[in-house]
Formats: C-alpha cells, sequence, structure tokens
C-alpha cells in the first residue's frame, strides 16, 4: 500500500492553501491532495459573495478575528504578488435609522479592538458624496474590504501545490479514515470507483461542508465534541447592469443577531455587477436552487436603503451552503483548527466550521496548520 508524508483531504480554497502552504514549507514531504469532486472549489468555496472581509464583526481573540485581520492584508499582497484580479472597494456598514447608529458605534470599537485600524464612522453629507443613491442617516467605512476572483485565486493556490511537488487527486471519494501505527489509513473511491487506500503520518481534514465525516469516521463524538455540521444554505438576487451602476461600494446594513448571517447586502463582482444576499436557511439537502418567491423578501429588505430598486429588478442569482458548527438559534462558533492530540489521533488536524471569513482567512488558516505540524 503506497505510503506518503501528508494527505489534505478537500480542494476547497483552504484545502488549497494548505497545500501550497506545506509542500512549500515541508519540500522534503511527499503531499496528496484528494478531492471528490473532477476540479477544484465546487462547493463553499466558488459559491459566494468573493468578499475579502477586514475583521470587523469577530469576537476580539477568536481565530475568527485574528486570523481574518491578518489574512485581509495577506491575501491582497498575494494578489499583487501574483496578478489575481482583485478590488479595495470598501465597504458602508449602514444605519438606515437613528435607532440603528448604536449599532455602527459598537461595530466600530469591535473592529478597532480587533485590529482594523482604518475604520471610520460617516454622517449622512458624507454617505451621501459617497453614495448618493442609498437611504442611510450614518455609516462605518471599511476602505480594507475588498473583493477578489475566487475562482484564479484557487487556480493560483493549485498551480503553486502542483510547482513544489504535491500530487492533487481529483475524483478521489474517501469513504472511510482508520487509525493506524504511525498515522492513517484513508479509504477512497477512485475515478473508476474502485476502492483503494493510502496510508499517511499527517492528515489534515478540510472537507467544508464534508468537515463531520472524517472524525466521524474515527469514532469521535461529533455531538459532544461540537463538530457537527449544521448546513446553512444562502441565496442570491442580482439586479440588472443599469441599476448596478447606481452603487460603487459594498453595502450592508446591521448584522443579524448572534451572527447567523451578516444581512442582506449588497456585493459587487469585479465587472460592475450588483447581486443582494446571502438570506440564511437551515437545510438538510444539498441543493443550489433559488427560490424565486424569496425575490419578495430580498426587496423589502433592500429597498430599505436602495430606493431606486424595483420588485422586477431581483432576478434569481445562484446559492451557496455554508457549513456552520452553531445549530439554529445557538450562539455563535469559531473556526475549529485543532492537532487531535489530545483524542489519541497524533497528526490529525480538523478544520470545521470554516465559513465566512474562511475566503479572506484561507492563507493564514494554511500559515495556522503548518504551525501545529512544526
Amino acid at each position: 500500500m503506497e505510503q506518503v508524508d501528508i494527505v489534505v483531504i478537500g480542494a476547497g480554497v483552504v484545502g488549497l492553501a494548505v497545500a501550497a502552504e506545506l509542500s512549500k514549507h515541508f519540500a522534503d514531504r511527499s503531499l496528496v491532495l484528494l478531492e471528490r469532486h473532477s476540479k477544484f472549489g465546487q462547493e463553499t468555496s466558488s459559491r459566494n459573495s468573493e468578499v475579502i472581509h477586514a475583521g470587523i464583526y469577530y469576537p476580539t481573540g477568536s481565530l475568527k478575528a485574528n486570523l481574518c485581520v491578518e489574512g485581509n492584508q495577506r491575501l491582497y499582497h498575494f494578489c499583487r504578488a501574483w496578478n489575481i484580479p482583485h478590488q479595495r472597494i470598501g465597504k458602508l456598514i449602514i444605519a438606515r435609522s437613528e435607532q440603528e447608529i448604536p449599532v455602527l458605534d459598537s461595530l466600530l470599537e469591535q473592529g478597532q479592538k480587533n485590529g482594523v485600524n482604518d475604520l471610520e464612522l460617516i454622517d449622512n453629507d458624507q454617505i451621501a458624496r459617497l453614495e448618493p443613491n442609498i437611504r442611510a442617516v450614518a455609516a462605518v467605512l471599511s476602505p480594507s474590504t475588498g473583493i477578489v476572483d475566487s475562482h484564479q485565486l484557487m487556480l493560483r493556490l493549485e498551480w503553486l501545490a502542483l510547482e513544489q511537488g504535491a500530487v492533487i487527486a481529483y475524483q478521489h471519494n474517501v469513504q472511510g479514515v482508520e487509525h493506524i501505527d504511525n498515522g492513517f489509513e484513508v479509504t477512497y473511491r477512485n475515478p473508476e470507483d474502485q476502492l483503494e487506500a493510502l496510508r499517511c503520518q499527517w492528515l489534515i481534514n478540510c472537507t467544508g461542508l464534508s468537515s463531520d465525516q472524517i472524525p466521524s469516521f474515527l469514532g469521535i463524538d461529533i455531538d459532544n465534541s461540537g463538530y457537527r455540521i449544521y448546513p446553512c444554505k444562502g441565496e442570491y438576487f442580482s439586479v440588472p447592469n443599469s441599476k448596478s451602476a447606481l452603487v460603487s461600494h459594498l453595502i450592508y446594513p446591521p448584522p443579524l443577531k448572534a451572527l447567523k448571517g451578516l444581512g442582506i447586502h449588497a456585493t459587487k463582482s469585479l465587472d460592475g455587477r450588483m447581486r443582494f444576499g446571502p438570506n440564511a436557511i437551515y437545510t438538510e439537502t444539498l441543493d443550489y436552487d433559488v427560490d424565486e418567491a424569496h425575490g419578495q423578501e430580498f426587496f423589502n429588505a433592500v429597498t430599505t436603503y436602495m430606493p431606486f430598486l424595483d420588485s422586477e429588478d431581483f432576478l434569481p442569482d445562484m446559492a451557496g451552503i455554508r457549513p456552520k458548527i452553531q445549530a439554529p438559534g445557538d450562539p455563535v462558533r469559531d473556526f475549529i483548527v485543532c492537532h487531535e492530540t489530545e483524542r489519541g489521533f497524533e497528526g490529525l488536524i480538523n478544520l470545521i466550521g470554516i465559513e465566512s471569513p474562511g475566503l479572506t482567512s484561507s492563507l493564514t488558516l494554511a500559515e495556522k496548520v503548518k504551525g501545529l505540524m512544526s
């Protein structure tokens, strides 16, 4: 049976970043990245807002806060170095009424505690100069929030991993993991639907929506450990280009309670199109259909700050599913990045609950994994 040093499971943006980082840092070790789909980023990584977050919302000292704030600067540097399309477009978190201004004050304070040093509270007149077509009485301006071409980012990470000697095996669907002497035996189905196995010393779980399966294979109780994934669907609606041109920043209302989501917000793509979303619907079925009937919900939410839009402007666009580890109604949870030595699994590193800001934090998550292996 083939033996390698490192197996990474999952070729989303985080798994690719981990493979690129480890193949560079541990150049003398063999690394295989297993992915069940025929190419990278087919789930959460390619179905999101493509926003480079600043790190405002998350509890101070949390992995989400620390990895996002550092990841923001790392990702911009990486994009510049490799000519990955991106834009530091800036974001306004708005108050639609005087009653919402205290929420902005708390977000400003939270962001500054987290090390986001370029935030500014602006008034109605300043908003009107930046965004004359939106309705808001105040806003937090976040200049370092941006957007990135996630496909090009993943393509570059894939190239770097391969260039540095990693092997990427697409259409290799992991069926089980067994703990053995000095490591793990990973069983998978190959593209010919045959069962094969691979042994490794290090096993890195970056499987996103399936990330509770790997510990489950090894007998870890995913409920007692807090590792169970609760898929949460988010739909997006887009508007015609003529209306998209009326806004130039990302526009966010105050976040939903318990950070279930950041509210239905306006994002811009690199080609100037505007879409709205996501909503947040816990689901047990992993389908990516957009319910056209939800367009009215989006219209009602968005026209509180963009009155120039009509109900017929809202066109179903796409949907994504986030791998949440907070059950409906539960308090916000942090990323889980854990070397499972205390459970007796030396060499197993679980990355679980890597939802937003996972894209922004992908490079710093990979660096953290490297640190756990060093």
